[in-house]
This record gives C-alpha cells, structure tokens and sequence, in this order.
C-alpha cells in the first residue's frame, strides 16, 4: 500500500524536537503549540529559560530565576500535550537531576562525585538513576538526556569535566548502565552521551568543533567501551556529539553528528545498534553555522543517520528537506524507532502523563550515603589529633572561602572544636588582607574551600588574592584543607602538597559538609577515591 504524501510529512514531524523553555513568554509559547499542531512535531526538549540555553553565549542574557519553575513546566507539558494529535516524547537534560534545569527541586551529586565511589557502591548510582527518574515521572517528562559515556581523559577538557564518572573506562562504562538501569527501571529513556566520546577533547561543542586524533583501535579500546557496554545492556538512546574524528570518516574534519561512517557504518553496523539516536542540539555552534539554507542542516544530521534531530531550529524547512531527499523505507525506519520509544513509557495508550511527588526526604537519605562514601583522604597526618591539641593552646583557628562562616561543616566541627573562625565570601564583602593579619596569631588553620564554580573557566572562578591567601597560609601555617567542589580544582592551588591534611569533598550540599565535619571530628578512614588523576603543587 503506498503511502499518502500527507501521512508521510505527519511521520517526518516525528523526527523534530524543538527546544522549549519554562520560563517563556506567552508569545513564544503559542508558537511552540502552532509548531507541534501543524508539524506533527515528536517531541520537546526542556530548558529552563532562552539566556540559560547554549544559545545564549552571544547575547550574554542574565539568567533570571524563577521560584515557580517546577509548577510552571508541569503546566506547560500539560498544555503541549493537549495541542498534540501524537503524544510528545517530553525530554530534558538531567544529568544531576531537574536540579539542572529548575529551582527547587532534588539535586543529586555530579558524575564525578559518584565516580569517587568505590566499585562495590554501584547500586548507590542505580538509586540516582531511579529517584531522577521518579522525579522526571512527576512532572511529566520520559526522557532523560543523560547519562554522560565520556571518559574524561583529558584534565583540560572545558565541558565534559565534572560531568563524566572519570577516567577509568571500566567504572565509566559500570556507573553509567547501573544509571541507565536504575532510570529504567521506573520507566523513563535514557541516553548515552556524546558518541564516539567527548572526554579527550579542549574545545567546548558549543562553541567550535573538537577533533579526536585517535584511530578506529584506539577508541575502541577506550572512547567507545562504555558505548559498547551501553549497547550490551540495550540502551534506550545514543546520542552523537558534535565533535570530528578523521580517522573514521575518510581523514575529513565532519561533526560525527553528520557524518554517516559514523552513525551508519561504525555505530549502526560495526557496533549493532538499532536503538534510537538523537542528534546533540543542532543550535550549537559546532554544526549550525554551516549551513546558509534553512532545513539543511536538519536535512544532513538525519541523512547522517539519527533518528531524533534535538534543539532543530528550522522545523517546517527541515520536513520539507527530508521528505524531498529521504527515501520512504528510511522515514519508516526512524519513525518506527521513535514510536518504539513512545511505546515503551506508555505514552501511546495512556493519557495520564504524570505520577507521583518529589521526595526531598529520599534524595536527603541518599545523598548522605554517598557521602559517607564517595569523600576522599588525599593528605592525612592524623589531622584530628593536630587540630585538638591546637585547639587547647589557643593555636586552632577556621577559615571559610567562598561560604560565611554559618555553613554546615563548620557547625558540625563546632559541637567538639570550637576555635575563632574567618570567612570570605567576595571581594565586595570580604578584606583579604585583614583576614590574612588575624590569621597570623594561629598555627594551626583548619580550611574549607568551596569552590565557586563546577568549571574550570578563570581558574574556577577562585579569585587570584584567595589563591595568594592559600599559598602563603600553606607555607607557612599547619593547615587542614577540606574542598568542596570539582576536584580538578586541586592542581590550581599552589603549595597544597604543604598541606598538613587534604581531604576532597566534592559537593557543597548539607549532607556532604555534615559527613566532612563528622570524618574530622571522629577521624574516619575515607572510601573515596579520586576519580581522575590529578598531581597538586
């Protein structure tokens, strides 16, 4: 029976999901509802405003927050969906939880926090795949964008980072299926992210194309071993990542995203994947800078071979290029990968599309547990001992950087070890210098460090004085240095190898400050181990 050419535009819609945002205008709003009425469109990708997206690196908009985020988006999808005649795969990118996208909601740690967990803790991972997974259930969403495949084997990679479990290709490959399981479980898609592998690269996608050098061996040895245990466990998704490897496409610098040996060749035949693939944002500088034609780069990403184009800008132009250039047995064959999936979280024949509450009180519990076993001893010269006895000749002193001296690490020392205690919080706020006066009168310093921000970028947002502060306090004070943060922080501090104690914490949440607080008082040994290789001055 041949099909009509109406039915096949209704099913190359399918392939289209837009990027929407939760705190949009009404306007931007009825545009997205004439979108997904007149195109028939598959899906949504979820974002939190238009200046938090990745479009925003040019206009440098201020991210405004908003309280209602949660209430508003469980709104929106409620709305989308009635506009609908095909209901809408509804995904977002949730790699740490809705956290990432909307206030006041459950945030669970990085992937390099759980990277620091030891092998035997991996059900911990699978409880984070399960409890985002019921927190996307609640409002609404069935596809979470995450987790991350890419091993970070490259200590200045600018994006990946803090978003990998690490360098060890086994734990990456481990930690992200016990994710994929543990989402799966409670029904919700996942997505192993960024095909071939992003964690070698210094350039941000975002931005500008990253080029591996590797071989076909190579990567296969390390790169693709995690896809490949993905694939073995049947991954819901893969996404490909805007980034070239020359070695598998003929020596040419293509994004993989539209590079067909790439997807057809290499993932689809070599590596026996018949699940769903989906483009990463096609906004991104990487690839939409290339084509002048609207509809063209839509056209490419899916000619290449991916099933779901993410973030496509150009939805009426991009239908017509497809349904100009594809063949019908290649429209049915996406088409049907994405209906398997619409399937699969029930969406086609249950109309209820959201369930359950957020627990906080879970998310708290389990957050804790994998503090207790995720903090890491790096120095250890029975720091517990040199703080009391400081602390008896009048000699023990606490400095907090970056948090006011109320958090709650040094609340939890003060039940057994009280001591004058410092903090900076900014250079508005805060004098350097007359902290660094005051701080002369002790020997021994117990420090806290909370890193500002998760990347990298001018040196973690660490101001250049506080740097100073640290190097001339460890060269000349018995310090105790708790960080709580990115560890790939510790290589920027000078003269941390002087530290008298180093312990790294990862997160800043209350349940970490609180295990760190009580780890020093008691003295505890650390399960923790750094994820990533990392050498301190």
């Amino acid at each position: 029976m041949k099909i009509t050419a109406e039915a096949l535009r209704q099913k190359v819609g399918q392939f289209f999901f837009p990027a929407v945002f939760i705190n949009d205008t009404e306007e931007n709003i009825q545009e997205t509802e004439r979108l997904i009425k007149e195109h028939n469109i598959g899906g949504l990708t979820f974002f939190h405003s238009r200046a938090s997206a990745a479009t925003n690196y040019e206009s440098k908009k201020k991210v405004v927050f908003n309280d209602d985020s949660y209430q508003r988006i469980k709104d929106l999808i409620v709305r989308y969906q009635k506009a609908a005649s095909t209901p809408l795969l509804i995904s977002i990118d949730a790699e740490w939880g809705l956290a990432m996208r909307i206030e006041k909601t459950p945030q669970y740690p990085y992937a390099i926090t759980l990277g620091a967990l030891p092998e035997n803790k991996s059900a911990l991972v699978y409880e984070v795949g399960k409890q985002i997974g019921l927190d996307l259930k609640a409002a609404g969403i069935h596809y979470n964008l995450s987790p991350l495949a890419d091993i970070n084997n490259n200590p200045n990679n600018p994006v990946i980072g803090y978003r990998s479990f690490g360098e060890n290709k086994e734990k990456v490959a481990n930690f992200a299926v016990e994710y994929l399981k543990g989402m799966s479980e409670v029904g919700i898609l996942g997505c192993l992210k960024h095909f071939p592998g992003h964690g070698n690269t210094n350039v941000d996608s975002h931005l500008g194309l990253p080029v591996l050098k590797e071989t076909l061996e190579e990567l296969l040895d390390n790169e693709l071993y995690p896809f490949i245990k993905g694939i073995e466990n049947n991954v819901d998704s893969i996404m490909i990542g805007h980034l070239a490897v020359p070695s598998l496409n003929d020596g040419k610098d293509t994004s993989a995203t539209l590079s067909k040996p790439i997807i057809e060749n290499l993932l689809r035949k070599q590596l026996g994947y018949d699940g769903l693939v989906i483009s990463d944002a096609l906004n991104m500088h990487s690839v939409s800078k290339l084509y002048e034609t609207k509809g063209e780069l839509e056209w490419e990403a899916f000619n290449a071979g991916n099933d779901v184009l993410c973030f496509a800008e150009n939805v009426p132009e991009g239908i017509e290029a497809i349904l100009k250039n594809a063949s019908p047995e290649r429209i049915e064959e996406s088409f049907n990968r994405i209906m398997k999936a619409k399937e699969k979280v029930g969406i086609i024949s249950n109309l209820n599309f959201t369930s359950g509450e957020l627990n906080f009180e879970k998310t708290a519990t389990l957050n804790l547990e994998i503090a207790q076993n995720a903090i890491t001893k790096i120095i250890d010269n029975s720091n517990t001992k040199l703080a009391f006895d400081a602390q008896k000749n009048n000699q023990l002193a606490k400095l907090s950087l970056y948090k006011n001296i109320e958090n709650t690490f040094f609340k939890t020392l003060n039940s057994e070890l009280k001591s004058p205690e410092f903090a900076f919080e900014n250079l508005e706020v805060s004098d350097i210098s007359s902290i660094e006066g005051e701080l002369q009168n002790f020997e021994t310093i117990i420090i806290s460090l909370f890193v500002p921000k998760a990347k990298p970028m001018n040196n973690f947002e660490i101001n250049n004085e506080v740097l100073d502060l640290l190097s001339e306090l460890l060269q000349t004070k018995k310090c105790i240095v708790y960080v709580f943060g990115n560890p790939y922080v510790l290589p920027i501090i000078p003269n941390l190898s002087k530290a008298s104690g180093l312990i790294q914490v990862y997160q800043d949440f209350e349940e970490f400050q609180k295990v760190a607080g009580i780890q020093f008082l008691e003295n505890n040994n650390c399960n923790g181990s750094l994820p990533v290789n990392i050498e301190i001055q």
